[in-house]
């Protein structure tokens, strides 16, 4: 038997078109890659989330010495937010990057230990996280929900829901 899936996502292309607490929210995932600390890689990424009570929150990545056993942006943002804010649900996120050594080709795609946090996340609060990929001059790329980008993520279902 063969099946197919396909992933369904919108491309904006100039800033001016998104939703004003899109701008921002991307505006501080691009602020938050100057706090990233990647001095092996040079690969600079910020993540920002909008949470359900209006509030912004942001991480970016950490390397260390014992490279690669840094964090991500994403998951610093998560770690933040669960700590900070527990239980308060994430409605949007918006994943940028800033690199002097390489330029970026297509949107700022989280790893996939990141996808998976992602989802973990998304199913533990019930509720779709909009995911929105800052893509230099290609634009802004946009996912109704974080799993698009992991369709076969591993989830509690797996385990028997026995978490």
């Amino acid at each position: 038997m063969k099946k197919k899936f396909s992933v369904e996502y919108e491309i904006f292309t100039a800033y001016h078109e998104l939703p004003e607490s899109i701008r921002e929210i991307i505006d501080a995932a691009i602020s938050a890659t100057q706090k990233a600390y990647a001095p092996y890689s040079g690969y600079n990424v910020g993540c920002a989330a909008l949470l359900e009570n209006g509030e912004i929150i942001s991480g970016a990545n950490q390397e260390n010495a014992s490279f690669p056993a840094g964090i991500c942006a994403e998951r610093t943002t998560l770690s933040a937010i669960s700590s900070l804010h527990p239980g308060m649900a994430i409605n949007h996120l918006a994943i940028a990057i800033q690199s002097e050594r390489t330029k970026a080709n297509g949107p700022a795609a989280p790893c996939g230990i990141c996808r998976q946090s992602l989802i973990d996340y998304e199913a533990r609060q019930g509720k779709k996280i909009s995911l929105w990929l800052v893509a230099g001059d290609e634009g802004y790329y946009y996912f109704r929900s974080v799993s698009d980008l992991m369709p076969f993520g591993f989830t509690s279902k797996q385990l028997g829901d026995k978490l």
